[in-house]
């Protein structure tokens, strides 16, 4: 099941992966900053073009061609394209996580294979409301970079990347205490669901069990006062991540503290 705040999390996953199909667009497509040769005209050549007042002017180094892109403006417009594009995608693909995908064999179906079907990106692009395509091209985008090409890019980038399996939980050392942040201490690793109720944890669904094995890296100070603030069913079913932890108000005040405790130098 997804987590609460996996919708949001996945937009900025989203947005990225909009930003980063848009940016290959406008480098493509950036002008060079080279400056450019002027044209030798003859004195013939300048003076026919000084009677004739419809002779076409020289290309100015002022001309939108020759602009570099605002990054403000392009930073709005990838924001403006990604949120009309995902508020518009199925909640189930907002809110897409490892976890849901191992549960739902119909999701798995439909978005794991990626570049996805063209059924399913016709499914959808139609829903997309026509501010997308009409800011593409007012933009300039189109026809080379359209509604479906865009969709089908950033989802190509997008489903992978929210459906990372967890890492393995030795390569997910810390470099600082996770809870206070003190760098300069030894760290251990707390397993944010207790072994002692894993198999309670699985029996009663609280978990799956590719969560078991979670941990977080924490100074003992902290591994103590973790431990002391709930049992370890409690901390199953509750405190079962460092964001989770950290929303508690005594932990807070507790990282304040312990964090301002240094060692003397002997």
């Amino acid at each position: 099941m997804a987590s609460p705040d996996s919708t949001e999390s996945n937009y900025a996953v989203f947005r990225e992966c909009v930003s980063s199909v848009i940016i290959a667009r406008s480098n493509q497509h950036k002008p060079s900053k080279r400056p450019k040769r002027r044209a030798y005209k003859s004195k013939n050549a300048k003076r026919k073009d000084n009677n004739n007042i419809n002779a076409e002017p020289l290309e100015s180094s002022n001309s939108p061609a020759a602009e570099e892109e605002n990054p403000e403006d392009l930073a709005d417009f990838i924001d403006f394209i990604a949120t009309e594009i995902f508020t518009n995608l199925p909640l189930p693909l907002q809110s897409l996580t490892y976890s849901s995908l191992q549960h739902s064999p119909s999701l798995s179906n439909t978005y794991l294979t990626t570049p996805l079907t063209p059924q399913t990106l016709e499914s959808l692009t139609n829903p997309l409301p026509t501010t997308i395509p009409d800011t593409l091209t007012t933009y300039g985008y189109t026809p080379t970079l359209d509604t479906p090409s865009l969709l089908s890019r950033a989802l190509t980038e997008y489903i992978p990347a929210v459906n990372r399996p967890p890492p393995i939980w030795i390569h997910t050392r810390a470099s600082a205490c996770e809870i206070c942040e003190r760098d300069w201490i030894p760290l251990s690793y707390h397993h944010l669901i207790p072994k002692g109720v894993h198999e309670k944890v699985v029996k009663k669904g609280w978990h799956d069990e590719w969560m078991l094995n979670s941990v977080a890296w924490l100074c003992r100070a902290c591994h103590s006062f973790v431990h002391r603030m709930a049992g370890n069913e409690e901390l199953a079913r509750e405190w079962f991540t460092v964001e989770r932890i950290l929303g508690r108000e005594d932990v807070r005040d507790w990282a304040t503290w312990i964090g301002k405790v240094r060692w003397k130098a002997r």
